[in-house]
């Protein structure tokens, strides 16, 4: 029984307390539905939506990543390309070399003469031809190359570039591999 009235006691030193401080029940509930409500609403219409956002831009940079690693591959084939077409070539020439010595070889002084005269124009073309698909090969790559930068960093950045914004990244990107 005394731990009834205790009970009792306490419970009406606490409604005292409270009636003190101006607490009021029906408020307190009505906050408490309000701050959830808020917080429902917030969740609902900002919260998902900029993790949406924020999702969307990550995707973006990984893709921006992964396509700035595809140019650098098709720049090493592009390389590798290069070289094997530089190897043929000089193996052709060295070996068109090699067969007009050995006729020129069984021929007169004259005819040798002629022989190596005509081996060495047939290298100078070939070196010729070599050093224009060369340069064919490069100014062809440094154009896809400065087109999948403007590409990507429109991409990364998500605004649309200007002509002066695309040629300034594309002479940028054709000094990076003259390097």
């Amino acid at each position: 029984m005394r731990a009834m009235f205790l009970a009792a006691g306490a419970l009406d030193q606490a409604r005292e307390t409270a009636e003190t401080f101006g607490f009021d029940w029906k408020i307190f509930f009505s906050q408490v539905i309000s701050f959830i409500i808020v917080a429902w609403v917030l969740r609902q219409f900002a919260y998902k939506p900029i993790l949406a956002v924020l999702e969307e831009r990550r995707q973006r940079i990984a893709e921006g990543l992964a396509n700035a690693e595809k140019i650098k591959q098709q720049l090493a084939e592009a390389e590798q390309r290069h070289a094997e077409i530089l190897g043929k070539a000089n193996a052709q020439a060295q070996k068109m070399i090699d067969e007009a010595r050995e006729g020129a070889a069984h021929v007169a002084e004259r005819k040798q003469q002629e022989a190596v005269a005509a081996a060495e124009q047939i290298m100078a073309k070939a070196r010729e031809a070599s050093a224009i698909e060369h340069e064919k090969t490069m100014t062809e790559l440094k154009r896809e190359l400065g087109r999948l930068v403007v590409d990507t960093t429109a991409k990364v950045t998500g605004k649309v570039l200007t002509s002066d914004d695309q040629r300034r990244l594309q002479e940028e990107a054709s000094r990076q591999i003259a390097s």
